[in-house]
């Protein structure tokens, strides 16, 4: 059975940092690019980093460039995401996932296997 577990969420002031965590278990980790999403309220669910399977190629968006940093462990099966100078528009559940290919567009939504359950981040102003 495929697991995504994360951990890390919850409540920061703008300006901190959290660290995301997910664990992942059931597949072939190597195998497989890992992305993390995003979605705030009333939003649609956003790639905002992915890591290819080699790890040779990390993407992210723009509106985290330079504040977050993902990273990932083949040996240990997880990922990190670092995320610094926090916004509260990064308020959102962030969800860890699966899929295929990271590439120069990142990683989109109908390109992901398995989803995790997701983790809040809440940032005050």
């Amino acid at each position: 059975e495929v697991q995504l577990v994360e951990s890390g969420g919850g409540l920061v002031q703008a300006g901190g940092s959290l660290r995301l965590s997910c664990a992942a278990s059931g597949f072939t980790f190597d195998d497989y690019a890992i992305g993390w999403f995003r979605q705030a309220p009333g939003k649609d669910r956003e790639g905002v980093s992915c890591v290819n399977s080699d790890d040779d190629w990390t993407y992210y968006t723009k509106s985290i460039k330079g504040r977050f940093t993902m990273s990932r462990e083949n040996a240990k099966k997880a990922v990190y995401l670092q995320m610094n100078s926090l916004k509260p528009e990064d308020t959102a559940v962030y969800y860890c996932a699966v899929a295929l290919d990271c590439d120069d567009y990142g990683i989109h939504v109908g390109d992901v296997y398995y989803w995790g359950k997701g983790t809040l981040v809440s940032v005050s102003s």
